[in-house]
């Protein structure tokens, strides 16, 4: 009677800690999740607060640039796509496209010396400028959570448990490649 006992004691203790080893894991699992959602919202913060920059900015340009309607509309559609991105992959895209497109802008800029004097200006672009700070810090915030939560789903055993309870991969806000080419423009 007393080895029967002790070997059903011993069991309830294996059984007891697997689940608390499970349930730790699965917490953690939770807990990453919950950090890449958490940094993502950061992320689309940062890109909103960018797209409610443009119309001041775009709004600042055509007052000294009467003419220059192609890239003023390009960065009014970049901003609509990047408002309407519901993916990290189409918020990359949609990111991207507003870079480039910004980018031909202060192309533009350049040829108006009063614009690039004008105080609001200034001001605008200073702000899109830390911006564009603020959004690199949480892009790469957010890429860090991925890989936390990514490794964990991809580790033995968590894997196992993160197949059973519906885990899955996190995308990436990744950079495409030629976002960092300066844009042609020519007049």
């Amino acid at each position: 009677m007393k080895k029967s006992t002790m070997i059903i004691l011993g069991v309830v203790a294996v059984v007891i800690l697997v689940i608390a080893m499970l349930a730790g894991s699965y917490n953690s699992l939770v807990s990453k999740e919950e950090k890449v959602d958490k940094e993502l919202a950061n992320v689309d913060v940062q890109l909103e607060r960018r797209a409610d920059l443009i119309p001041n900015l775009v709004n600042t340009v055509k007052g000294y640039t009467s003419h220059e309607t192609e890239v003023i509309d390009k960065i009014t559609t970049a901003r609509q796509n990047l408002l309407n991105a519901s993916s990290v992959e189409e918020k990359s895209e949609a990111n991207d496209e507003l870079t480039t497109a910004l980018n031909a802008l202060m192309v533009v800029v350049e040829n108006y010396p009063d614009l690039k004097a004008s105080e609001n200006f200034i001001q605008l672009s200073d702000e899109l400028a830390g911006t564009e700070n603020r959004i690199a810090t949480a892009r790469r915030d957010y890429n860090d959570a991925v890989t936390s939560y990514n490794t964990s789903v991809k580790k033995f055993p968590t894997n196992i448990l993160a197949g059973i309870f519906g885990f899955e991969q996190k995308d990436y806000f990744e950079v495409s490649e030629g976002k960092t080419e300066v844009p042609n423009v020519e007049f």
